[in-house]
């Protein structure tokens, strides 16, 4: 079924959404994106639906077309002090406060949201699958996310970033039972069985 363009055809309507909210390591990002009304491409989808080759290539396409972006991130030593929930708002809360173009209204990826100032917003569960603007918000997130999860796997070879992303893969919980964690590490999540912290 294709993407909703918009929910509201009078409003400036942005779309957020968050990548990164269950791994073990790194920051939590999310992308907040106003696409224009009548943005259409038929690749365009949730970003864990599509190949990374697909995300990027789509992520050109939006920034290049987007009437706004932004993309945010919230480090895990905050994710660890305000926990995951309120890191995943703060780190939209900070996408929309870096649009170009402040929105009307919010579509929020998800069940649940801390309102953002003044401006009304929806809660739409598996949005990244049916807003189109909740889409490119979803990919931009992701590969922005991914690119700095590579980037840290050249310090931390031992722990697969590059492929695992920091998700708790059965190999990433291996090699933080061998290794020990990192500054990277979410303390406050369960890493391993018997979650003890020692420094590599």
């Amino acid at each position: 079924m294709p993407l909703k363009s918009y929910l509201n055809i009078e409003l400036t309507e942005a779309g957020c959404d968050e990548a990164g909210r269950g791994c073990l390591s790194g920051p939590v990002f999310a992308g907040a994106v106003i696409l224009p009304k009548d943005f259409f491409h038929p690749l365009l989808n949730d970003s864990k639906q599509i190949t990374e080759h697909v995300r990027n290539e789509l992520r050109t396409v939006i920034e290049k077309e987007a009437i706004a972006w932004a993309v945010a991130e919230v480090s895990n030593e905050e994710i660890d002090e305000i926990n995951i929930l309120n890191a995943s708002f703060l780190a939209m809360h900070k996408a929309v406060d870096s649009l170009k173009v402040k929105p009307s209204f919010l579509l929020i990826d998800g069940n649940r949201f801390k309102p953002y100032h003044d401006i009304p917003h929806k809660c739409i569960v598996k949005g990244d699958a049916k807003f189109a603007a909740i889409a490119a918000a979803s990919i931009l997130a992701k590969t922005y996310r991914d690119d700095y999860m590579n980037k840290l796997h050249l310090e931390y070879p031992s722990y697969g970033w590059n492929q695992n992303k920091g998700y708790g893969t059965a190999s990433h919980r291996a090699a933080i039972e061998k290794h020990g964690i990192t500054i990277h590490h979410r303390r406050s999540f369960k890493l391993v069985e018997w979650n003890l912290f020692h420094q590599p």
